[in-house]
């Protein structure tokens, strides 16, 4: 059974910070590219981020460059998107997904979603 659940959501003001987790089960976590998605009330899902095998690869959507980072650990089978510089635009509902092929932004390309946690920042 393949399982990826999300953690570490909450309420921050403006500025604040938050770090939001995925532990996997169920599949090869080790020779999967992980990826952050975002959807906020009436937006499509949105890329946010994505690692590789080890983390030796990473890219960000340009709106949060600089602020946020992906990090995996795969003793852990958990990934983490650690969220600096909190900005009311970042308030959406953040899904961990799971994909076999590499460097993929597309959110139909990823194989197995999380159910999604709510990230609020307050102005």
């Amino acid at each position: 059974q393949v399982q990826l659940v999300e953690s570490g959501g909450g309420l921050v003001q403006a500025g604040g910070s938050l770090r939001v987790s995925c532990t996997a089960s169920g599949f090869t976590f080790s020779r999967s590219t992980m990826g952050w998605f975002r959807q906020a009330p009436g937006k499509e899902r949105e890329f946010v981020a994505l690692t590789n095998w080890i983390g030796s690869s990473t890219d960000y959507t340009d709106s949060v460059k600089g602020r946020f980072t992906i990090s995996r650990d795969n003793a852990k089978s958990t990934v983490y998107l650690q969220m600096n510089s909190l900005k009311p635009e970042d308030t959406a509902v953040y899904y961990c997904a799971a994909s076999s092929k590499l460097g993929v932004t597309g959110s139909r390309q990823y194989d197995y979603w999380g159910q999604g946690t709510q990230v609020t920042v307050s102005s």
